[in-house]
């Protein structure tokens, strides 16, 4: 028999309280996949996963623990809550733990109107293969392309289901639909590759694979004779696909679990300049159509909208409960958790400032410098913001594109270069994180 998620909430939390917890929450999560991986016109793999996720944290004081598992028999179930109170009973104490007041809850909110979930039917793996397969013939069919490394398409349905002894209980549906592909140009020694991708909650929003294909192919080409940038200090501009990274690690600076460790180079930055004048970043979780929108978080608390960042200066940390609690500082919605694991603060949709540059013209405006358009590892002191990154993309020579760069690395202190950047007007309006592309006027390169 199949039990709907909100009925193994509900029996996670009876369970918890036979088994003698003060307060407890339960989380069940509902999934499916199926993706399809395609190379040289033919099928090459095929996947397809289901399941179910239970998840039981539960509270004797302060003390508390955590626990899952992917049966859901009556049974188990009955198991779970034993041994989560035998753990929670030998836990440490934690002053900030425990479920939020009554009167911090969400009460009310449209699912619908978010959309995350595509009505339509799932796609058959026929129609996945055919994607793939249009989107490697569309790399292939430039010419300099020798090969395509993988194309492949996917689909993903969940239910998540929410239910605490505070009160609240809440679910919600999420779908998504992707498509990639990786193209390799050139051959021996000589090879390069690149890719490109869309990935969207309805199927009909999604590029089309011509267009993906294709676009991994030039992107490919581009990379060809590639060679190693001069040492020294260039003003570095950061392509749209990866400048969302640059603006992530601001992101981990103000979660509230780094600020009460002390552990964020901007711990004692808030009201402080941190982002140039003019530039905003703000947080908004009821974007429709947008894979960070939800409707509460994982503590049952109502999201919405947040100025992290106004005109330049850091307005508020990410906080969930328990670094709120430890802060002296309201919550700001935005915990999140697996069925495994305690909540923790996480970011929904950010959009930053664009500006009224398009990228060519930051291109003519950098003079002489390093277009990244990919990285690879990463060294980041969580206390100095000291940056650095391995890096490839193309030269920039008196303003124009002059050959392909790899073998590199770029670094620089994160509080000046943000302090610094110039934005673009080139980010994507339907990604979670809406970044331009952003220019940072110097930052060191180790190259030959």
């Amino acid at each position: 028999m199949t039990h709907s998620l909100d009925t193994l909430t509900k029996a996670l939390l009876r369970a918890a309280e036979k088994a003698g917890a003060d307060s407890a929450d339960a989380m069940a999560v509902r999934g499916s996949s199926v993706s399809v991986d395609v190379r040289g016109g033919a099928l090459e793999q095929a996947e397809r996963s289901e399941g179910v996720d239970i998840g039981l944290r539960v509270f004797i004081g302060k003390r508390s623990a955590n626990v899952s598992a992917s049966d859901t028999a009556d049974n188990t179930i009955e198991e779970m809550a034993i041994r989560a109170v035998a753990m929670a009973k030998e836990a440490p104490e934690d002053p900030y733990s425990g479920l939020a007041d009554p009167d911090q809850l969400a009460t009310q909110w449209d699912v619908a109107k978010l959309e995350l979930c595509d009505p339509a039917p799932e796609p058959t793996p026929e129609t996945l293969q055919d994607d793939a397969a249009r989107a490697e013939a569309a790399s292939l069919a430039i010419k300099g392309v020798t090969q395509v490394q993988s194309a492949s398409a996917g689909y993903g349905a969940q239910q998540v289901f929410l239910a605490a002894s505070n009160g609240f209980e809440g679910g919600y549906h999420r779908t998504d639909r992707g498509l990639s592909c990786v193209a390799i140009a050139g051959a021996g020694s000589g090879m390069e590759r690149d890719y490109d991708g869309d990935s969207r909650i309805f199927q009909a929003d999604l590029r089309s694979a011509e267009d993906i294909g294709t676009s991994a192919g030039t992107r490919a080409l581009a990379r060809l004779d590639a060679r190693k940038p001069p040492t020294g200090a260039f003003p570095v501009l950061f392509d749209e696909r990866i400048s969302s990274t640059l603006i992530g690690h601001l992101l981990a600076a103000i979660n509230g679990a780094a600020i009460g460790r002390g552990a964020s180079w901007l711990r004692d930055a808030m009201g402080q300049q941190v982002l140039p004048a003019g530039i905003s970043l703000i947080e908004d979780p009821h974007r429709p159509r947008t894979s960070g929108s939800r409707p509460f978080d994982a503590e049952g608390l109502p999201t919405s909208e947040r100025v992290i960042v106004d005109d330049g200066i850091l307005k508020s940390w990410t906080l969930d409960l328990a670094a709120a609690r430890k802060l002296g500082l309201r919550p700001t919605g935005n915990a999140s958790r697996g069925p495994g694991s305690n909540p923790s603060p996480a970011i929904w949709n950010i959009a930053l400032t664009q500006g009224e540059a398009s990228r060519a013209d930051l291109i003519k405006d950098m003079g002489t410098g390093l277009l990244v358009t990919s990285m690879i590892g990463s060294t980041i002191n969580p206390n100095t913001g000291d940056y650095s990154r391995g890096a490839s993309g193309l030269w920039v020579e008196n303003g124009e594109v002059t050959h392909a760069i790899n073998e590199c690395t770029i670094a620089g202190n994160l509080q000046d270069m943000l302090a610094n950047l110039s934005a673009a007007n080139d980010a994507r309006p339907h990604l979670s994180r809406v970044v331009p592309s952003l220019l940072v006027p110097g930052m060191t390169l180790a190259g030959a």
